[in-house]
């Protein structure tokens, strides 16, 4: 008996006889999301990062037993560069650091600052188009977050925790079904240059995929359909 895991793989597919629903090329020039009545933070152009990639990615673990001290400002900006910078604009695109299928860039980017100096804690939307944070809501929602990833107690005790979206419908104009699996792609691809990017500047992180579902949704207000949150990662200073 198929379980939903082998009907998805099986419905998504690829064949020589057809794409499925795909649907060709339509760009939307408003796939972008912003909370226009949020109070703003504007951030700073990203320093370079001193590491040598290859050497990032000789040395990248998965790292969860963080010191709890705040990290500076600056390292959250090269680390939301690595996720999301722009790095290129052409012909309506706005080109990024990951790469994502068709440029329709799906995945949205919230943070929950827990430790971040010249940062008040609280949860942030990154505004990409104008490399900005929104402040969605103020405070310590690092325990409210650990007891939603499963009762992962690194979530409180991170500097930062990312928490990645999916706007399937971004992706689903040009796909169909098939976005479904590109999402996925795409938050991984976002993941591990945010993994490269903290071993370089010498913190830990850590990948999350075990969570609950509507209780991140609910912490950053979305409604789990039309977008939902696909993949986190703590990243928090090393002893």
């Amino acid at each position: 008996m198929q379980g939903i895991g082998d009907r998805f793989q099986q419905g998504t597919k690829y064949s020589l006889e057809g794409l499925g629903d795909e649907k060709g090329w339509q760009f939307d020039a408003e796939a972008f999301k912003d909370y226009p009545d949020a109070p703003r933070v504007k951030l700073a152009a990203p320093e370079a990062i001193a590491m040598p990639v290859g050497e990032a990615m000789r040395l990248r673990r998965s790292l969860r037993d963080y010191t709890g001290r705040p990290i500076r400002l600056g390292c959250l900006i090269q680390i939301l560069w690595a996720a999301s910078g722009v790095t290129e604009r052409r012909g309506g695109c706005v080109l990024r650091t990951a790469p994502s299928a068709g440029a329709l860039y799906p995945i949205e980017t919230y943070l929950l600052a827990n430790r971040v100096d010249d940062l008040a804690a609280g949860l942030y939307h990154l505004n990409v188009r104008l490399w900005e944070l929104e402040l969605l809501k103020q405070g310590d929602l690092g325990p409210r977050l650990a007891r939603a990833c499963l009762g992962q107690g690194m979530m409180a005790a991170a500097s930062v925790d990312l928490i990645w979206t999916a706007v399937v419908g971004r992706s689903k104009r040009k796909y169909g079904e098939r976005a479904y699996r590109y999402v996925y792609l795409d938050a991984g691809h976002i993941c591990e240059n945010v993994y490269l990017a903290a071993t370089a500047l010498g913190l830990g992180c850590c990948g999350v995929g075990a969570f609950y579902d509507d209780e991140v949704n609910a912490i950053i207000g979305v409604n789990g359909k039309a977008e939902t949150t696909v993949y986190l990662a703590s990243i928090g200073t090393l002893g």
